[in-house]
């Protein structure tokens, strides 16, 4: 064990000694270090219990003959960023964890890790971590929040943005309003819909880097704590083993990911993190992977945020992702191996991977839609790419040509909302959102909230070269890509422009011609910067971050 190695002899007396003033003995250095690499906080409802998930892991490290050592990351909620300036942030801390984990292994001699966390950003943070320093590595998720009922339905975090549209538009109370914000975020785990956090726990367990069961395994039920004590034993097996992470995330277990993404109709956000894991791995993941995958393979789970949608708890009682995967095996890689250490094709023998609730988890010859949840859009609007959730489209809004409202960012779109200013039939544009532009891409939920509770989700489109929450409904394209900052042709159009969309195929245009296009360019001066303290993390982020066609990574010149 390299822990061993560099903590033998007297030359690493001094490095011993420091390992003894935090309580470990003889014993324990003699033994193989593992790193809890933990995220709880006390922000963040989905990592508000995970010091007990931590307990868990290093009970079963110790069973099996390891040494636990825990240090946790940072950890942002996007809820609470959502909507404001805030919302900066959440993307670039993706970066700003994983670089965290590699310094910290690097320097303290640890053999192997297992990860914990349930959020958006700190997942495939941890995933490109765990890439980029190839040691044994288990993911422990921890599990989504349970539903509570309102007025007799299960509601969840999506309703509370939604909730200022209705209270808005007259059709809630002041005292409806209050008891949905009592109501919607019932305790502890990740928001409980197919949001960016759940669709990230769900993808690992495809990907084959946490254990079969954990990803829907809610925070409070006890079975989250036995997974904790199961991926602590494993890790020891799998550096046992010499297992991993590249033996384990390759390009047949990554494309496996991005099915079961497709027919879970995930968020759209993945198409930022699985590049970004992609690239950890020396592995190329374009747009078009994501959009050849999609158009063949069906939506099967009818999930939070689409209208009436299930919630993970449902998902969890239909069988959980081993169930998924068994329906979907004609479609997968089987012979990939996962951190159990066996191949998917022998997790799937199990008992527990069969389909319970056929509502739920619909047959591949009876799919939700015949495609899976994202599409890729491309046109003169979007050279590059763009990015819908095309399942959570209403179908009458697949096909739509609308006059343009132009925004330069969030606000200026959300107070338009809010004061009655978009028409049916409009497009919403807000631009100068983008990874570089933002800085740090935000998320578009509270302007998408507004449209679908204000009552124009039937008739109104959002294009954004920002992100969206997974919490979001209705036509709205994001990611569009080259984003305006860069001179994207988003950065050229005016209020008035024609938008063209129409997702069945694939295109995204704005109805000017190239000469019209090439004008106005020569016309254009980018805004000025919306950070400009050079010392500023964001600051260097817009420096330094790329498209958000290739994941918006780090990658400098």
């Amino acid at each position: 064990m390299k822990s061993v190695k560099e903590l033998e002899g007297i030359d690493r007396l001094p490095h011993r000694a420091f390992y003894k003033a935090v309580g470990l003995t003889d014993e324990e250095l003699k033994h193989p270090l593992v790193a809890i690499v933990n995220s709880w906080n006390e922000i963040v409802p989905g990592h508000i219990h995970l010091r007990y998930v931590s307990d868990a892991v290093k009970a079963g490290v110790r069973m099996a003959g390891g040494t636990p050592l825990e240090f946790d990351t940072i950890a942002i909620c996007d809820g609470i960023a959502m909507g404001h300036k805030g919302m900066q942030t959440p993307l670039p801390s993706r970066e700003n964890i994983a670089d965290s984990i590699e310094l910290m292994i690097q320097a303290h001699f640890f053999d192997a890790m297992v990860c914990i966390a349930s959020c958006d950003k700190i997942i495939p943070a941890q995933l490109m971590a765990a890439a980029r320093l190839d040691i044994p590595t288990v993911l422990c998720t921890g599990g989504p929040m349970l539903p509570k009922p309102y007025k007799g339905k299960p509601v969840d975090a999506a309703f509370a943005f939604e909730a200022i549209g209705l209270f808005k538009s007259g059709q809630i109370t002041e005292e409806e309003a209050l008891l949905i914000e009592n109501t919607c975020c019932a305790g502890a785990g990740a928001c409980g819909g197919m949001f960016t956090a759940n669709t990230m726990q769900c993808l690992t367990e495809a990907l084959g880097m946490s254990l079969p069961g954990c990803a829907t395994t809610h925070a409070v039920d006890a079975k989250k704590i036995r997974q904790g004590k199961e991926s602590g034993i494993q890790i020891m097996k799998l550096l046992e083993k010499g297992i991993t992470p590249s033996k384990i995330m390759t390009q047949e277990s990554i494309e496996n990911a991005i099915v079961v993404d497709m027919a879970l109709g995930g968020s759209t956000n993945t198409v930022l993190h699985l590049p970004a894991v992609a690239h950890e791995l020396g592995l190329t993941l374009d747009l078009d992977t994501f959009d050849k995958i999609s158009r063949n393979t069906p939506h099967l789970c009818n999930m939070s945020p689409i209208k009436d949608g299930f919630n993970l708890i449902d998902l969890e009682n239909a069988g959980g992702i081993p169930a998924v995967m068994k329906e979907l095996s004609s479609l997968l890689h089987m012979n990939v191996l996962t951190v159990s250490g066996k191949n998917l094709e022998e997790n799937l023998k199990d008992v527990k991977a069969q389909v319970l609730d056929r509502n739920v988890i619909r047959p591949l010859s009876d799919p939700v839609h015949k495609e899976g949840g994202t599409a890729i859009l491309r046109g003169n609007l979007a050279p590059e790419g763009a990015v819908v959730k095309q399942t959570a489209v209403d179908p009458k809004m697949l096909k739509h040509t609308g006059p343009a409202k132009v925004f330069d960012d969030e606000e200026l779109a959300v107070k338009a909302i809010g004061d009655r200013k978009i028409a049916e039939g409009d497009v919403v544009v807000i631009r100068y959102e983008g990874p570089k532009g933002g800085p740090g891409m935000r998320e578009m939920l509270a302007a998408t909230s507004l449209i679908a509770s204000m009552g124009l989700g039937e008739s109104v489109a959002l294009v954004t070269d920002g992100r969206f929450s997974g919490a979001t409904r209705g036509g709205c394209i994001g990611h569009v890509s080259p984003e305006a900052v860069d001179g994207g042709p988003i950065a050229l159009i005016t209020d008035g422009d024609v938008i063209e969309i129409d997702i069945p195929s694939r295109i995204l245009n704005v109805k000017l011609s190239d000469q019209e296009l090439e004008e106005r360019r020569k016309k254009w001066k980018p805004l000025e910067p919306k950070v400009t303290n050079n010392r500023s993390y964001l600051y260097r982020y817009s420096k330094t971050a790329k498209s958000a066609s290739t994941g918006a990574i780090f990658k400098p010149e």
